[in-house]
């Protein structure tokens, strides 16, 4: 992977693939660029496009001291090694720092998101202890139980579904990346959608919702375009919180390249 070095000095790993207008691509929870590896290829005979591990993950440092305006950074280095501006695809909470991004400045020409992390008015938002909750267990070295903390009180999934998910393959990458969910938990804030802060964002924004997500997920979403003043939304087929990578590749190709 090529490097960059971000303006507190940790290194950022990043990937470019494929030739066209650059496309930076910003992963949620838990997940390292290699979540974008199905989607990748359908982008790259249209795109230019830039997948990194956020500090914490796979093969990018850390720091000792985190904050939001140091992920913000991270962006804006890897936009910076991709010419200076660039269209920024981010789902989940990823979504949540793109758009503090937008809101910082950071050289943005498009933004498109997926279902980020807020919870529209009516739909509860996680316990007021989460946060606290999630950095006991993670300082116990409970890295498997601050996982489970995060997809059930956050997330919304039932029991049952994490069982399952605790059988499959990448619970391994849950727990080896669970002291990021601190940074996550962060970029959310109150997990209210801040619509006055996003009437100043004046970058063009798809926000896109799957057809069978969550409730709160897809009220997230259309709360979302409605707060900004050039922001729209769009249904895509999928299940629970993904969408169909062929579907989504050719949105995106088309919103990165027209």
């Amino acid at each position: 992977m090529r490097k960059v070095v971000s303006r507190d000095g940790t290194t950022i790993a990043y990937e470019r693939l494929g030739d066209g207008p650059p496309l930076v691509l910003l992963n949620g929870a838990f997940r390292d660029h290699t979540i974008f590896d199905f989607l990748v290829p359908e982008l790259t005979p249209h795109c230019t496009t830039y997948v990194y591990d956020r500090r914490g993950r796979g093969e990018s440092g850390d720091s000792p001291d985190y904050a939001v305006t140091k992920e913000i950074e991270d962006l804006e280095a890897v936009i910076d090694a991709a010419g200076g501006e660039a269209v920024v695809f981010a789902g989940s909470c990823g979504a949540n720092l793109a758009l503090e991004a937008a809101m910082a400045g950071v050289p943005i020409t498009k933004l498109a998101l997926h279902e980020p992390f807020y919870r529209a008015e009516g739909y509860p938002k996680p316990p007021d202890d989460f946060m606290d909750t999630l950095r006991a267990l993670l300082a116990h070295g409970k890295r498997d139980e601050a996982a489970e903390h995060f997809l059930a009180n956050l997330m919304g999934l039932s029991p049952e579904v994490i069982a399952d998910w605790r059988k499959g393959p990448l619970w391994a990458t849950n727990e080896a990346n669970a002291h990021t969910l601190l940074y996550d938990t962060a970029i959310c804030g109150d997990f209210s959608v801040p619509a006055n802060r996003l009437a100043s964002v004046r970058t063009p924004t798809l926000v896109l919702n799957s057809d069978s997500t969550s409730d709160w997920l897809r009220a997230a979403a259309r709360a979302t375009a409605a707060a900004l003043p050039n922001g729209w939304g769009m249904q895509l087929p999928g299940s629970w919180h993904r969408i169909e990578t062929d579907i989504l590749g050719r949105v995106l190709v088309g919103f990165t390249t027209t």
